[in-house]
């Protein structure tokens, strides 16, 4: 949520930073501020009420001390109509409250000052690549026609199960799945100091809210409901990342300064409704509902928070460098961002198979926008309660890992070889028919 203090200091400021994004949210700003003004003259009407009333209460006092009980009533009535009154102006400072809220919840994160202005994907500058595209003696396959040859995924009978957009993972291509898992969290942990935890995959609506999900998206969620009980649907749901509850862990907590930063890494499915809008119901891994992720979330103090994203952004990359796989970095531009990010990275990976780089990874500093979303504090140095950043990013997503690693690494023979880091995980160098 942007700060409320910043829209009163500097409208034109956010005005500019979110007409960047090419949304449309700047035109929200003057009602927000209409709002907030309403908001702050009531409460301040009500103040004077108070005070107004205390006073009458204290000459109540002194009359029914003096036997002036006639005087006494008419001050005990006015007592009556000042509560009246406050208790009309308190309701109108909450009305305009929670319809500027209501308009806060929705806006999206003014872009960081370093983000390059643009309006789609295409304006998005490459900052740097690693490695080469694979060259072939042959003409590759795609993942679609490897994962059929190889019986790594049955993509018939996983839509029998649960309709276009889900996957059944066979066999080899199970134990590649499950390899590649266990190899980020092993990376992760064990190399780059993040703590393991393992959450809830289902989550409140209070974390979508936290993260940014909700209200917003809350069309494309997958909303959980208890049994036969209607009641409850809307309570819960399925989680679409697990930065969801990650980075809800310390929410309406105020952390000391000496515990920051904050690294985790958490293993989820990511359940993703709005993939069916364009293209789910091609054959294929590109585009699923459901797929595996390793997420990692940084908690850092404000003055850290750029400075961890380029840390983040190396420990994603290690993944592919490791796996031998060839990949671009690219800084999404204003127009490109996900709407809780002032700042984001995009690792695409090269999939020879579809003659195409596939996203696998964006990570992204929120700055205090989450945590201002979800009431987490800390106290610094000076025993001031600030706002952390919060970072997230993928590391990474399947299934797109699991369809550049098949991709690049197809045999003339139609065969799979591994790269030597997954051997002890799958338990073979190579994936045979």
């Amino acid at each position: 949520m942007i700060d409320i203090k910043w829209i009163r200091e500097q409208p034109d400021l956010v005005k500019q930073r979110l007409a960047s994004r090419h949304g449309g949210d700047d035109a929200q700003i003057d009602a927000v501020l209409q709002l907030d003004e309403q908001r702050r003259h009531a409460l301040k009407q009500v103040e004077d009420l108070k005070a107004l009333r205390n006073k009458v209460s204290k000459e109540i006092g002194a009359l029914m001390g003096q036997k002036k009980l006639p005087e006494a009533d008419a001050k005990k009535a006015e007592t009556r109509t000042l509560g009246d009154q406050i208790a009309v102006l308190d309701k109108t400072a909450a009305d305009a409250e929670a319809a500027r809220d209501a308009i806060l919840l929705r806006l999206p994160n003014p872009p960081h000052a370093s983000v390059p202005g643009g309006s789609s994907a295409a304006d998005n500058p490459e900052v740097k690549h690693w490695g080469a595209k694979p060259e072939f003696a042959f003409t590759p396959k795609s993942h679609v026609a490897l994962c059929e040859s190889l019986k790594l995924v049955d993509f018939a009978r996983g839509a029998k199960l649960s309709g276009s957009g889900f996957l059944l993972y066979t066999h080899w291509g199970a134990r590649l799945e499950r390899a590649l898992i266990q190899f980020l969290l092993d990376l992760h942990t064990a190399q780059h100091g993040y703590t393991e935890v393992a959450p809830p995959h289902i989550v409140s609506r209070d974390c979508m809210v936290g993260v940014g999900q909700f209200p917003k998206f809350e069309d494309q969620a997958y909303a959980v409901r208890e049994g036969a009980d209607d009641s409850t649907l809307g309570r819960l749901y399925l989680l679409p990342t697990a930065e969801a509850p990650v980075a809800n862990i310390h929410r309406e907590e105020i952390l000391p300064h000496t515990q920051l930063p904050i690294n985790y890494c958490a293993y989820s499915p990511c359940f993703r409704a709005e993939a069916g809008a364009a293209g789910v119901g091609t054959r294929g891994m590109i585009r699923v509902h459901q797929f595996d992720k390793v997420e990692l979330v940084k908690i850092v103090r404000q003055e850290e928070g750029y400075a961890e994203l380029e840390k983040l952004l190396a420990d994603a990359e290690k993944v592919l460098q490791l796996l031998g796989l060839h990949y671009r970095v690219v800084l999404l531009c204003t127009g490109d961002m996900g709407f809780a990010s002032a700042k984001t990275y995009d690792i695409e990976v090269w999939a020879p198979g579809q003659n195409a780089y596939l996203e696998v990874s964006s990570c992204s500093n929120t700055d205090e926008f989450q945590a201002r979303r979800m009431n987490l504090r800390y106290k610094d140095a000076q025993g001031v309660n600030q706002f952390p950043h919060l970072l997230n990013g993928s590391g990474t997503a399947l299934a797109r890992l699991f369809v550049a690693l098949i991709e690049t690494y197809q045999q003339a023979d139609g065969s799979v070889l591994l790269p030597e880091p997954l051997h002890k995980y799958v338990g073979t160098e190579r994936i045979t028919a």
